[in-house]
């Protein structure tokens, strides 16, 4: 099956799911390119995909520099980030997406102190309980609150991977925890800082992240189809 394809299929199955939850709201799709070639990229620009996920911070340098440098995209990065590339992912990526500790967070802050715009990001929270995922303690909401209040960032809303199981129950368990983390956050700040992103699903479970409040989902292979 074509690219072109299966953008569309899932943006019918993600629409399907909408209705079926009563929503009237949009997602957004972060297209997740991890070793697609900048064609693939160029395509889901093309069709209406303008939000791109990269893994690792060299080889999304790499990649975006080939890209048709008239195509308006986001740069995002979805992989966990190491501290020795903060200065080179400031350069590659519009945001990060996966601020998985207090330690990045202000690590990224005293990087922008000098920069007039905000960093945009989302905190990664381990709602599975999985020992080899990063993220935040879902049951600390100060970390949580302290990165909100970085004056250098502006944190849109959180993140989480479902459960290595891929068990349904343990799936829509863990993305129920991230919503009512979500809610708990935004009754303890103030309304500027109201956390409005739930960045939750992937190929193999989005229309469960839909049906718990998911507002955007990161796809790889529902659209690209298996790695070779």
């Amino acid at each position: 099956m074509k690219l072109v394809d299966r953008i569309s299929r899932v943006k019918d199955k993600i629409d399907s799911a909408l209705k079926q939850c009563d929503r009237s709201d949009s997602i957004t799709i972060v297209a997740a390119t991890k070793t697609r070639n900048t064609e693939a990229i160029e395509t889901c620009i093309q069709n209406g995909i303008v939000d791109i996920g990269e893994n690792r911070v060299q080889e999304a340098e790499k990649k975006f520099s080939g890209v048709d440098p008239g195509l308006l995209y986001n740069k995002r990065m979805i992989g966990h980030l190491q501290t020795n590339k903060i200065n080179k992912a400031l350069r590659t990526f519009d945001t990060i997406d996966s601020v998985d500790s207090l330690r990045t967070a202000k690590q990224l802050a005293t990087k922008q102190k000098n920069n007039k715009e905000k960093l945009s990001v989302l905190l990664e929270v381990n709602t599975s309980g999985d020992e080899t995922k990063f993220g935040f303690d879902p049951n600390n909401d100060q970390d949580l609150l302290e990165c909100i209040s970085l004056d250098e960032l502006f944190v849109g809303g959180l993140m989480t991977i479902g459960p290595v199981s891929q068990e349904k129950e343990s799936t829509i368990k863990a993305f129920a925890l991230l919503r009512e983390i979500k809610e708990k956050i935004n009754r303890q700040v103030e309304k500027e800082k109201k956390l409005t992103v739930l960045s939750m699903g992937m190929s193999n479970d989005y229309e469960l992240g839909i049906f718990q409040g998911s507002t955007m989902v990161r796809l790889g292979t529902s659209l690209f189809g298996s790695r070779e």
